[in-house]
């Protein structure tokens, strides 16, 4: 079964600030390239990634999109723009017609790291969201439980913006306290316009050292009854998943998470969900 990597990352430490990567951070906070992931695609017979933003900078994204002109692996690119800017059309029109971007298929915004949680609600933010909507692009979302109503309410709002939920909305796996994230959970799903929810980033929302398959598992089987097989899709989340497991037990991992699952519904988890969910060629 081909497997599309919906989720993972690249950066330079040496050229660009990451304010996330603090010191618990310290083992990545290291350059890496495609050249450091494409082995670990052959050994894992990945397909095709998506290459997705890791810092508010336009230069980032335009340094993605030559990437993926130039490494083939790279199917989709998610980028970043302030959405904040009443000429955020025109900054989407001229990365789309930058090299390589025609692999723009989504953009993000860390709003987790806002201060205020219903970011996403601002009227000069629900602007820019509708100007992605109008260039035809996706939108990840990088929430927590905080940031989940303020999600649910702009899914809402913007009915012909497609989502995409990245993460699970990282379930707080090592508190093991799931209940308002699972009720919140449930709510965006009823979003027909969340296309999906992506099986990534769990591995560092346990115990890093001491997690375990089993302790994933119920934000998994939640998901599952959530968003269902068809609105479900894998990502390594790598390099950062590092700090707790190799590229090769992550995507393990998932796979013995979903092993209930018929081939088919598998199927449309690690491969044909993100080619639909980005419309990747």
């Amino acid at each position: 079964m081909p497997t599309i990597d919906a989720h993972h990352h690249f950066w330079d430490t040496s050229r660009l600030a990451y304010p996330w990567m603090g010191d618990d951070l310290a083992s990545i906070r290291r350059p890496f390239s495609p050249v450091d992931l494409q082995p670990l695609l052959t050994a894992n017979s990945v397909a095709g990634t998506v290459l997705v933003q890791t810092c508010s900078d336009l230069d980032e994204t335009r340094e993605f999109l030559g990437i993926a002109g130039a490494y083939l692996f790279v199917l989709g690119v998610v980028g970043w723009v302030d959405l904040t800017d009443p000429s955020v059309a025109d900054t989407l029109a001229a990365l789309r017609a930058a090299p390589g971007g025609d692999k723009l298929v989504a953009i993000r915004h860390q709003v987790h790291d806002e201060p205020d949680p219903d970011w996403l609600s601002r009227p000069d933010v629900v602007r820019g969201l509708k100007h992605v909507a109008d260039a035809g692009l996706v939108f990840d979302l990088l929430v927590r439980t905080r940031e989940l109503p303020a999600a649910v309410r702009v899914t809402r709002e913007i009915p012909n913006l497609r989502f995409v939920l990245d993460h699970l909305a990282k379930p707080p796996l090592a508190s093991a306290d799931l209940t308002a994230w699972s009720s919140l959970l449930r709510e965006l799903a009823q979003s027909d316009n969340v296309a999906a929810a992506k099986l990534s980033g769990l591995v560092t929302e346990s115990n890093w050292l001491l997690w375990t398959v089993a302790d994933l598992q119920p934000a998994v089987d939640m998901a599952l009854e959530a968003f269902g097989p068809a609105r479900l899709m894998f990502g390594s989340d790598w390099p950062v998943c590092l700090v707790a497991a190799t590229y090769d037990r992550v995507l393990q991992t998932a796979r013995e998470l979903t092993a209930q699952l018929s081939e088919s519904e598998k199927a449309r988890v690690f491969h044909l969900n993100a080619l639909a969910s980005y419309r990747l060629r």
